[in-house]
Parts: C-alpha cells; structure tokens; sequence
C-alpha cells in the first residue's frame, strides 16, 4: 500500500501512479472542448438547422462548466474528492451517452448541459487533488509532468474528430467518451483513495446564487461582445453587479463563503491569480488570432493551418518539462520571466516580421508556446504556496474561474481589435498585414503588464518548513 509523502523533495511511484489515474479522467474533458468544434457542419445539416443553433452545443457546454466551477470547493468539503471524482465521471458518462442519442438540436443542447456541469469539475478537481498530494516543494514538477500529456488531448481533439466524422458519424463525437470514462471510474474504484479531510459545511446558498449566475452572465456577455444588440451589454452588467455582491458577501462570511475570498491575504496567492488572469489572456488571444492570421494574411488553405500551428503545442510541452524541473529548485520567479521573455520573443515575430518564412513563423510559435508553459508552471508553483490543505479546494475554484474570465477576456479583446483594424484597413495585402501586426502588437502589451507582475513572484524555492503543512497523504493503494 504505497503512499504519498509531500515531504519527500522527489517525485515517487505513488505520485506518478496518481498522476496517470487522474489524466484519463482528464483526457476525457481535455478532447471534448475541441473535438466537437469540428463537426458543427454536420450537426447543422443532421438536425436541418442554423450554424448559430448548432454552436449552441459548444457555448452551451463551455458555459455549464463556469457555473459548475465555483461550486468545486464546497463539494469536495462536504463530500470528499473521490466520491465527487467518480459522481462527475458517472455524470459525464451519462451526458456523452446522451448527447449521442439526441434526436433534435434542442435535446443535444441540454445533453451537452448535462456534460459542462461534470466537465467543468474534472479539471479543477485534478488541479486540486495533485496540489494536496505534491506539496509546495514539488507543485512545479507535477505540473510540468501531467501538462506534457494535457496539451496533446487539445492538439488529438480536431484530427481526432475528423477522422470520427469521416468514418463512423458524428454520434461518435461522443460516444468516443464511453470507454475513455469506463476507464477513468474502473481505475479510480482500484486505485484513488485520497485521505480527505471533510468538513460538514452546509451550502453556502446566497453565494451560489450570486456568483454562480455571475460567472455564467460575464461569460456570455464576453462571448457576444461585437453583437448589434444590448445582449452583451445587459449581461456583463448584470454579472459585475452579482459579482459585487457576493464580494461583499464573501468578505461577511470569510471560510463559509462559496469561495473564500480571504486567500487574497496571501501575497503569493495574490500575485498568482493576477498571474492566471493574464496568462488566460495571453494563451487565448494568440490562439484565435494565429488561426486567422495563416489564413486571411498568409492566404493558407485551412487544411494546412493545423499542423502550421503544431509548433506551438510542441514548444508548450518543452516549455512544460524545463520549467517543471527547475520551478521547485530555483523558485517561480526566475522560471516565470524566462518564461515572459520567450513568449514575448515569439510574438515579436508575428508583430515586426509577419511576412518572413514559414519556418521563421514556427521558430516564433515555439518560443510563444515554450514562454506560456513556463509562466504556467511558475503559476501554478506559486499557487498553492501559502495555502493551507484544508482549503486547497476553494483555492483551485477560485483560481479557475479567475482563468477562465481572463481567457474570455483575451479572445474578446483581440477579436475586438482585430475587427477595428481590419474595417481601418484596406482589404487586402498589406492593409491586412498592418492589421494583424497591429493586434498582436496589443497582445505582447499585455504581455508586457504580466512581466512587471512576474517580478512579484517569489525569489526563491519554497521553505521546508511549508512542507510541514501537507503531511503524508494516503492516495494510492
């Protein structure tokens, strides 16, 4: 019966062991966010609808998981990781089996609801239950680690789907889920025994009420920014004064708030999720605006604008294994400003040399994609620094939806200034050219503002008497 010791500085099978157990879990939520994208087409032209309804099933998912995420915390409190690892399993096995019999648009829209309540918990419970088993000496390792394999499910998801939909149909865009869960729940029954330190806390009821809708409104106010209408205005109105309220709810409740807004007392705490909302800004930006721009300003078939972005993927999992190794030894702030400097090299690339060869364009992607995995790793190592065990959970909640916002934020501002630029513009050679550059010159400033925060980070390698607060957890049998 091996065990898991967070005062142990090496990575050990029992860790390893947890690792594996919980990425299949999360491979399942990781191909899922990107390999329904791809079979839109086929959707609008199965169920005789629009292209808008059909993305339905997409915005419909995404927005079931910000309503679930804030509620992580309370559930592993009252019910303990495990038991909610394998009810989200259960309920995301149960949603892709569903959404694979859906007989109309309508029914595969609230199916896929029923998969964003369980998707939306499966990744911050990893994040959670590897931040409680690792400790603050060893958080930047396990996250380098279990990030290699995590960033090829997104990569998988698109071919993956194509190949589904080219053979078996698009029902098997989710039932593809079945044996992938199957897997997770047998693995999980077998080996995940987390040692969880319940707390009989009842649900905190007017702060579900208010930042549950709140997160759900400035998402969607977010996504339809640009819309001719006062739908994304009403939205992002309503959700701020929701947030507001709960805010001043938490501040009255302290521990028993849905989310515990008393970690900001922590500077690293702080400094990190400042830290998760720019490098949500900074990895989502660039994602929607590379796409476009191999297409609208290099003049590339689509085909060929999925394997010309697979530099990036490949410096973000190089970037994940080096940052990894040396986040715990020399503290997250050098790794971080590496990590920026990098990242701001490569989209320099895109700013001052747009038009240079394609091997030059990938040699950027790769400096972006390695840059992001190092601020990642560094983030995440400074997370959990200062927080005690017990509160872990409400911890990760709070720092996913804080990525999550800033990740919507930065898709809205490039699309936002990309829109403005290419109607000032002329409509094609080097108008559009100026355009880009022009966007993604707003994206390395904002980049900019992350490295003046990156100096806030901390210097050093956690103490080990921090360790002394995460002792020997009982995970794997």
């Amino acid at each position: 019966m091996p065990a898991i010791s967070s005062d142990s500085g090496r990575i050990d099978r029992a860790l390893l062991g947890l690792m594996g157990v919980l990425l299949v879990g999360a491979s399942v939520a990781l191909l899922d966010t990107t390999i329904v994208a791809v079979a839109i087409a086929d959707l609008t032209e199965a169920f005789d609808t629009t292209v808008q309804a059909a993305q339905w099933a997409t915005t419909a998912y995404l927005l079931a998981m910000a309503a679930a995420i804030p509620m992580m915390g309370w559930l592993t409190d009252r019910w303990g990781a495990r038991r909610v690892w394998l009810v989200t399993l259960w309920l995301f096995l149960a949603g892709s089996i569903l959404c694979g019999l859906a007989w109309s648009i309508e029914s595969l829209i609230a199916f896929r609801v029923v998969q964003g309540l369980s998707g939306g918990l499966i990744l911050p419970l990893v994040q959670a239950m590897l931040a409680r088993a690792a400790g603050p000496r060893r958080m930047g390792r396990v996250m380098g680690l279990i990030g290699i394999p995590g960033q090829l499910a997104p990569l998988l998801g698109p071919v993956l789907g194509g190949l589904i939909l080219g053979s078996l149909g698009w029902r098997w865009i989710f039932l593809v889920n079945v044996p992938l869960c199957l897997l997770a729940l047998a693995l999980a029954h077998r080996h995940l025994h987390p040692a969880d330190a319940r707390r009989q806390t009842g649900l905190d009821w007017i702060g579900a009420l208010l930042m549950v809708p709140a997160t759900v409104a400035i998402l969607a106010g977010l996504s339809l920014i640009g819309d001719l209408s006062a739908d994304p205005i009403v939205l992002l109105t309503g959700g701020v004064v929701l947030l507001a309220g709960f805010v001043l709810h938490a501040r009255r409740r302290g521990d028993r708030a849905l989310l515990d807004l008393r970690l900001f007392r922590y500077r690293s705490f702080s400094v990190a999720a400042v830290m998760m909302f720019l490098s949500g800004v900074c990895l989502y930006g660039p994602m929607l605006l590379l796409p476009l721009f191999y297409q609208q300003a290099r003049g590339l078939p689509v085909a060929e604008v999925g394997w010309l972005l697979a530099p990036q993927g490949l410096g973000l999992m190089a970037g994940l294994w080096v940052a990894g190794r040396y986040a715990d030894r020399t503290g997250p702030r050098i790794v971080a400003l590496t990590g920026t400097v990098l990242a701001g090299g490569g989209l320099g690339v895109f700013v001052f040399a747009g038009g240079a060869s394609l091997v030059v364009l990938s040699a950027g992607l790769v400096a972006l994609g390695a840059g992001l995995g190092g601020i990642g790793v560094a983030v995440s190592a400074t997370s959990y620094r200062d927080v005690e065990p017990a509160s872990i959970p409400r911890a990760t909640s709070l720092l996913n939806v804080v990525q999550r916002v800033g990740a919507s934020f930065g898709t809205v501002v490039v699309a936002l200034i990309l829109h403005r630029q290419l109607a000032a513009e002329p409509g094609s050679g080097s108008g559009i050219d100026a355009a880009f550059a022009h966007t993604f010159a707003w994206t390395l400033g904002l980049l900019g503002v992350a490295l003046v925060i990156v100096l806030l980070l901390p210097a050093g390698p956690p103490p080990l008497s921090t360790d002394a607060r995460h002792p020997e957890t009982r995970t794997m049998t």
